[in-house]
């Protein structure tokens, strides 16, 4: 808090409304002189920092440890202890992915396929306007199975064309096959894929909390307590990820056959069934229900948001390919 005196003029410099007290009633900016010394910036930047800085280990300390006692505080009225749900939010997603971005993984290696070696694929039928639409499926030569969709499209009975929507978006596959490599495709691909993923957890966010809000009593619990709920444990969720993926990091900087491995092997099991079992005693101990019924709604709850995530990657992951140049 600053300690500087009090201006002798009672007119606030922000809105110009009257000031009787140190700070103004109708903005809330404190009535002291706007230049200030150097031993105040000082003082000032010291005061801010600590507080902040305090309310920051405290706010991570709860959201590990101590599964909903964030949510409880923040709904209780006790908020300037900790971090803000949404801030607190984008701090942590913007550390975890400029990490993944900066320490990208390269550890996986691409095998290519041996252009010599034969499988089992069905033939496309040599009469394309006598033959199942179905049997014609993109397998190795993709090239050839284009070519003939073309054919279709332009010379078949109308009954065997395929729909504007199937056939634009294999014209899409079709020229990115051909002005990419494998790696290439690989690379931009896992690029645009992470590169996008906090937009798709914006999405995933206001539906976990809409599930919440359906399988508990609307008049006891409103839609933003599910959101401040949600907002905390997705935050949980980067926070070990985050934690983890550094530690896999500090040790793969000891090499793959340090005994070290085995460090981070411990920690991502350990943190994985953390991650898993908090879920748990976190809707148990905000919504106050009991165990058994706490435990039912929380396996319900997993089990639709896991089917509704999974969904939604999908329908990401092919987005994200058609779209890649």
């Amino acid at each position: 808090m600053s300690h500087s005196p009090i201006r002798k003029d009672k007119t606030c410099l922000n809105c110009r409304h009257v000031v009787e007290q140190k700070f103004c009633p109708n903005c809330g900016q404190e009535n002291t002189d706007s230049r200030k010394t150097f031993h105040h910036l000082f003082i000032h930047f010291f005061e801010d920092l600590t507080h902040y800085e305090n309310a920051f280990w405290r706010t991570i300390k709860n959201l590990l440890f101590k599964p909903s006692s964030l949510t409880k505080e923040y709904l209780s009225g006790k908020r300037l202890s900790y971090l803000a749900p949404v801030r607190l939010y984008i701090f942590i997603s913007f550390i975890t992915f400029l990490m993944i971005a900066l320490f990208p993984d390269h550890d996986s290696e691409i095998v290519t396929l041996n252009k010599n070696h034969k499988t089992d694929t069905k033939e496309v039928p040599k009469n394309i306007f006598t033959g199942d639409i179905n049997d014609l499926e993109p397998g190795d030569d993709f090239d050839k199975f284009t070519i003939e969709m073309d054919s279709v499209q332009k010379h078949a009975p109308e009954k065997d064309k395929i729909n504007d929507f199937t056939y634009s978006n294999l014209k899409k596959i079709q020229y990115i096959k051909d002005h990419n490599t494998k790696e290439e495709l690989i690379k931009k691909f896992t690029e645009s894929f992470v590169h996008n993923i906090p937009k798709v957890l914006f999405i995933v966010m206001p539906f976990f909390a809409f599930f919440l809000w359906l399988f508990h009593n609307k008049k006891k619990w409103y839609y933003f307590d599910h959101g401040i709920f949600t907002l905390h444990y997705f935050s949980f969720l980067l926070l070990i990820y985050l934690i983890l993926f550094l530690i896999r990091k500090l040790v793969g900087l000891f090499g793959v056959d340090s005994p070290l491995t085995f460090i981070s092997d411990v920690t991502d099991f350990l943190g994985f069934v953390w991650m898993f079992y908090y879920f748990f005693p976190a809707h148990h101990r905000f919504y106050g229900e009991t165990r058994w019924v706490s435990f039912v709604k929380s396996i319900v709850l997993l089990f639709i948001n896991s089917f509704f995530i999974l969904f939604l990657l999908i329908l990401y992951a092919f987005y994200t390919f058609i779209n890649l140049h």
